[in-house]
C-alpha cells in the first residue's frame, strides 16, 4: 500500500503519513504493526487519523498547540460514555512521543459510520431529536474535576468577548464577500446576549458534520472530543445552524428549550467560527469551498 502524506493546513504542522504511522507502531506497539494503516481523508484541522486494520485506529496531532488530547480522552471519556445515549470513542492505548514525531498520540477502537449528511437520514427531525438527547445527557453529567476551557479566543465554552478583534479583523477582510453592515450587525446582537450566568456544564464543543456518524439513517456516534469541557453550554447548540434547517432546526430548538439569550449566543459562535476560519483556510480552499463558506455565513445572516 503506498504511503500517503497528510497535507498540512497550518504553518507549524509537523510532517505525517502512513509510513511514520507504521514506524511508531512497529516500535510501540508491534502487535498492531502487521496491519494496514490507511488514511481517513477529511479526518480534521488538528489530528490527522489513520485506520489501522479493520477495528482501530490511530490519531495524531498536527500541532504543538492540539497536544495533550489523548491524555484528557484516556481519563474522561471512559468516565463520560456510561451516561451518553450515542457510541463514543474508546481509547485503546497512548503512543510516546519519538525523534520522527514530538507528540503523544493515540489509538482508539474505530467507530463505523459515514459523516453526517441531511440526505443519509431517515428523518432530519429524528436526528435533531437524537443529538438533541445527548447534548442534554452530557450536560447533566457531574463537572467535578472536568477541564476547564483555556484563556484563549479560541476557547469553546468561553465568552464571546475575546473575539471581538479578530472577528472584525476577518470581516474587513470579507468585505468583497459578504455585507459587512449585516455582518457586523448581528455581532453586535450576539455580544449584546454574551452572559452566561449558570454554573458551567458539559460540553462536547465541536459537534460539526464530521463528528457525528450515521448509520442505517440515525445518529450512532459523536467522536472527536477535543474541546470537551465544561463551560458555557452555547457551544453545542451550533448544530442548528452547521447541520439544520427548516423544521429540523425548530425541532432541535424545541427539544433544548433554550433561552433566547443563549440562542443568539450561540448564533454569533457559529458565525464568527465561520467568518474568523474563512480568511485563515482561504489560500488552501477551492473555490467551490470559499464559496459553501460564504453561502453559510449569508444562511446564518438570514437566520437573524
Amino acid at each position: 500500500m503506498p504511503d500517503t502524506e497528510v497535507s498540512k493546513l497550518h504553518d507549524d504542522e509537523v510532517d505525517i503519513d502512513t509510513h511514520l504511522v507504521r514506524r511508531l507502531l512497529a516500535d510501540q506497539f508491534p502487535q498492531w504493526a502487521h496491519r494496514p494503516v490507511r488514511y481517513v481523508t477529511g479526518s480534521g484541522t488538528d489530528n490527522a487519523t489513520f485506520r489501522v486494520g479493520d477495528d482501530l485506529s490511530v490519531r495524531l496531532p498536527r500541532t504543538p498547540r492540539t497536544t495533550g488530547q489523548v491524555e484528557k480522552d484516556l481519563a474522561w471519556l471512559p468516565r463520560l460514555a456510561p451516561h451518553l445515549p450515542l457510541a463514543v470513542p474508546e481509547p485503546v492505548a497512548a503512543g510516546a512521543p519519538t525523534g520522527d514525531y514530538p507528540f503523544t498520540w493515540g489509538v482508539y477502537r474505530w467507530l463505523d459510520g459515514a459523516p453526517f449528511d441531511l440526505a443519509h437520514l431517515d428523518d432530519p427531525r429524528t436526528a435533531a431529536h437524537q443529538l438533541a438527547g445527548f447534548v442534554q445527557r452530557l450536560q447533566q453529567i457531574d463537572t467535578t474535576g472536568a477541564p476547564t476551557p483555556a484563556d484563549s479566543p479560541y476557547s469553546r465554552g468561553t465568552p464571546l468577548a475575546p473575539r471581538d478583534a479578530l472577528f472584525r479583523d476577518a470581516a474587513d477582510q470579507l468585505r468583497a464577500d459578504v455585507d459587512t453592515g449585516r455582518l457586523l450587525a448581528a455581532w453586535d446582537q450576539a455580544l449584546a446576549a454574551d452572559t452566561w450566568t449558570g454554573p458551567p456544564r458539559w460540553i462536547h464543543g465541536d459537534l460539526m458534520a464530521g463528528n457525528i456518524l450515521v448509520t442505517g439513517g440515525r445518529l450512532t456516534a459523536i467522536i472527536d472530543f477535543a474541546t470537551a469541557c465544561a463551560g458555557d453550554p452555547a457551544a453545542d447548540i451550533m448544530p442548528a445552524w452547521w447541520l439544520f434547517e427548516g423544521p429540523a432546526r425548530q425541532a432541535f430548538r424545541d427539544a433544548l428549550q433554550p433561552d433566547d439569550h443563549l440562542w443568539v449566543r450561540a448564533r454569533g459562535w457559529a458565525l464568527s467560527l465561520a467568518v474568523i476560519a474563512l480568511p485563515y483556510y482561504r489560500a488552501g480552499l477551492s473555490p467551490d469551498a470559499v464559496h459553501d463558506r460564504i453561502t453559510y455565513i449569508d444562511a446564518l445572516l438570514a437566520d437573524v
